[in-house]
C-alpha cells in the first residue's frame, strides 16, 4: 500500500535517532561511573552522592626557601672540614716551636695556616656549601689561631711584648663583646671585611716575625716586611673593633624585636579545644 510504505519510510530515521541517543547515554554513564586509572582523581563522588575533594598522588613540592634552610643546616661539608684541619694543625705548630725546636718549620706552617684562611669561605660560596655551623666555626678558628700564635711567638721572644699585648687586647675586646651580645639575645653578626683583612695581615706578620728571629743576613728584610704588615694589620684590627659598635647595636635591636614579635604571636595564637 502506498500509504503504509510512506509511513514506514518516515519512521526509519526517528528509530535510528532514538537508538543513537540510547547508545550515547550508555557510554556517558559507563565513563562517569567507571573507576579512573590515572594518578589523579578529580570530582569523585562519595557514598552520599556529594562530590568529594580533588585528590592527587603527587608529594608536596619543596619551596626554594625550605631547600636553602635545609642546606644551611648541614654540618659535614668540605669548607667545615678545611676549617677543622686548620684547627688540628695548631697543636702541631706548638710542638714544632717548643717541642722539636724547629723555628723555621713552625713559621712556615703558621704562614700556611694564615694564608689558607680564605679557602674555606671561598669553597663554601663557590660550591653553595654555606652553613650555619661554618659561619660560627670559621671566625672561631681564626680567633683560636691568632691568640695561639700571638701568645706562642711572644713567649718565644720573636715579637715585642707591647705588640703582642695590643693584638691580644683587641681579640679579648671583640670576643667579650660577642659573648655579651649573645647572652643578651642579639642577632648574629657577620664578620666585617676590614676585620678579615686585619686578621690576614696579622697572620702574615707573626710568621714573618718568627722567621726573622735570628742573626742571618736574609732575616733582616723579612723583619722589615713583618713590621709593615704587622702595623697595618693591627690598625685594621682596631678599626674593625670600632666598626662593630653600630653593628652590635643594630643586632641587639633586631634580636629584641624578634623576641617581642615571637611573644606577641604566641599570645595571639589559639589555645585549641573544641568550638561549641
Amino acid at each position: 500500500m502506498p500509504g503504509g510504505t510512506a509511513c514506514s519510510v518516515g519512521d526509519g530515521p526517528a528509530r535510528r535517532l532514538s537508538r543513537v541517543k540510547g547508545v550515547g547515554e550508555k557510554a556517558r554513564g559507563s565513563s562517569s561511573s567507571g573507576p579512573t586509572t590515572g594518578g589523579t582523581e578529580r570530582g569523585t563522588t562519595g557514598h552520599d552522592g556529594v562530590p568529594g575533594p580533588d585528590r592527587t598522588d603527587q608529594a608536596p613540592a619543596v619551596t626554594g626557601l625550605e631547600a636553602a634552610a635545609a642546606g644551611t643546616d648541614r654540618i659535614l661539608t668540605v669548607p667545615n672540614g678545611i676549617t677543622l684541619v686548620r684547627l688540628a694543625c695548631i697543636p702541631l705548630f706548638l710542638w714544632l716551636l717548643f717541642g722539636a725546636d724547629r723555628q723555621t718549620a713552625a713559621a712556615l706552617l703558621l704562614g700556611v695556616l694564615g694564608a689558607t684562611d680564605w679557602i674555606d669561605g671561598f669553597v663554601a660560596r663557590r660550591y653553595h656549601q654555606v652553613s650555619t655551623v661554618g659561619k660560627v666555626l670559621d671566625p672561631v678558628a681564626d680567633r683560636v689561631l691568632v691568640v695561639t700564635a700571638v701568645i706562642a711567638i711572644t713567649v718565644h721572644g720573636a715579637v715585642p711584648v707591647w705588640f703582642g699585648v695590643a693584638t691580644l687586647a683587641r681579640e679579648v675586646v671583640v670576643s667579650g663583646a660577642v659573648l655579651l651580645l649573645a647572652s643578651l639575645g642579639a642577632a648574629r653578626i657577620d664578620v666585617l671585611w676590614v676585620g678579615k683583612a686585619g686578621t690576614f695581615a696579622l697572620m702574615f706578620s707573626y710568621p714573618a716575625f718568627l722567621l726573622s728571629d735570628g742573626t742571618a743576613a736574609w732575616q733582616g728584610p723579612i723583619l722589615v716586611i713583618a713590621w709593615i704588615t704587622g702595623i697595618i694589620g693591627l690598625i685594621l684590627a682596631w678599626i674593625a673593633a670600632a666598626s662593630y659598635v653600630p653593628v652590635a647595636r643594630r643586632a641587639l635591636s633586631d634580636g629584641r624585636r624578634a623576641r617581642s614579635g615571637a611573644v606577641t604571636s604566641d599570645r595571639a595564637a589559639p589555645t585549641g579545644g573544641t568550638a561549641s
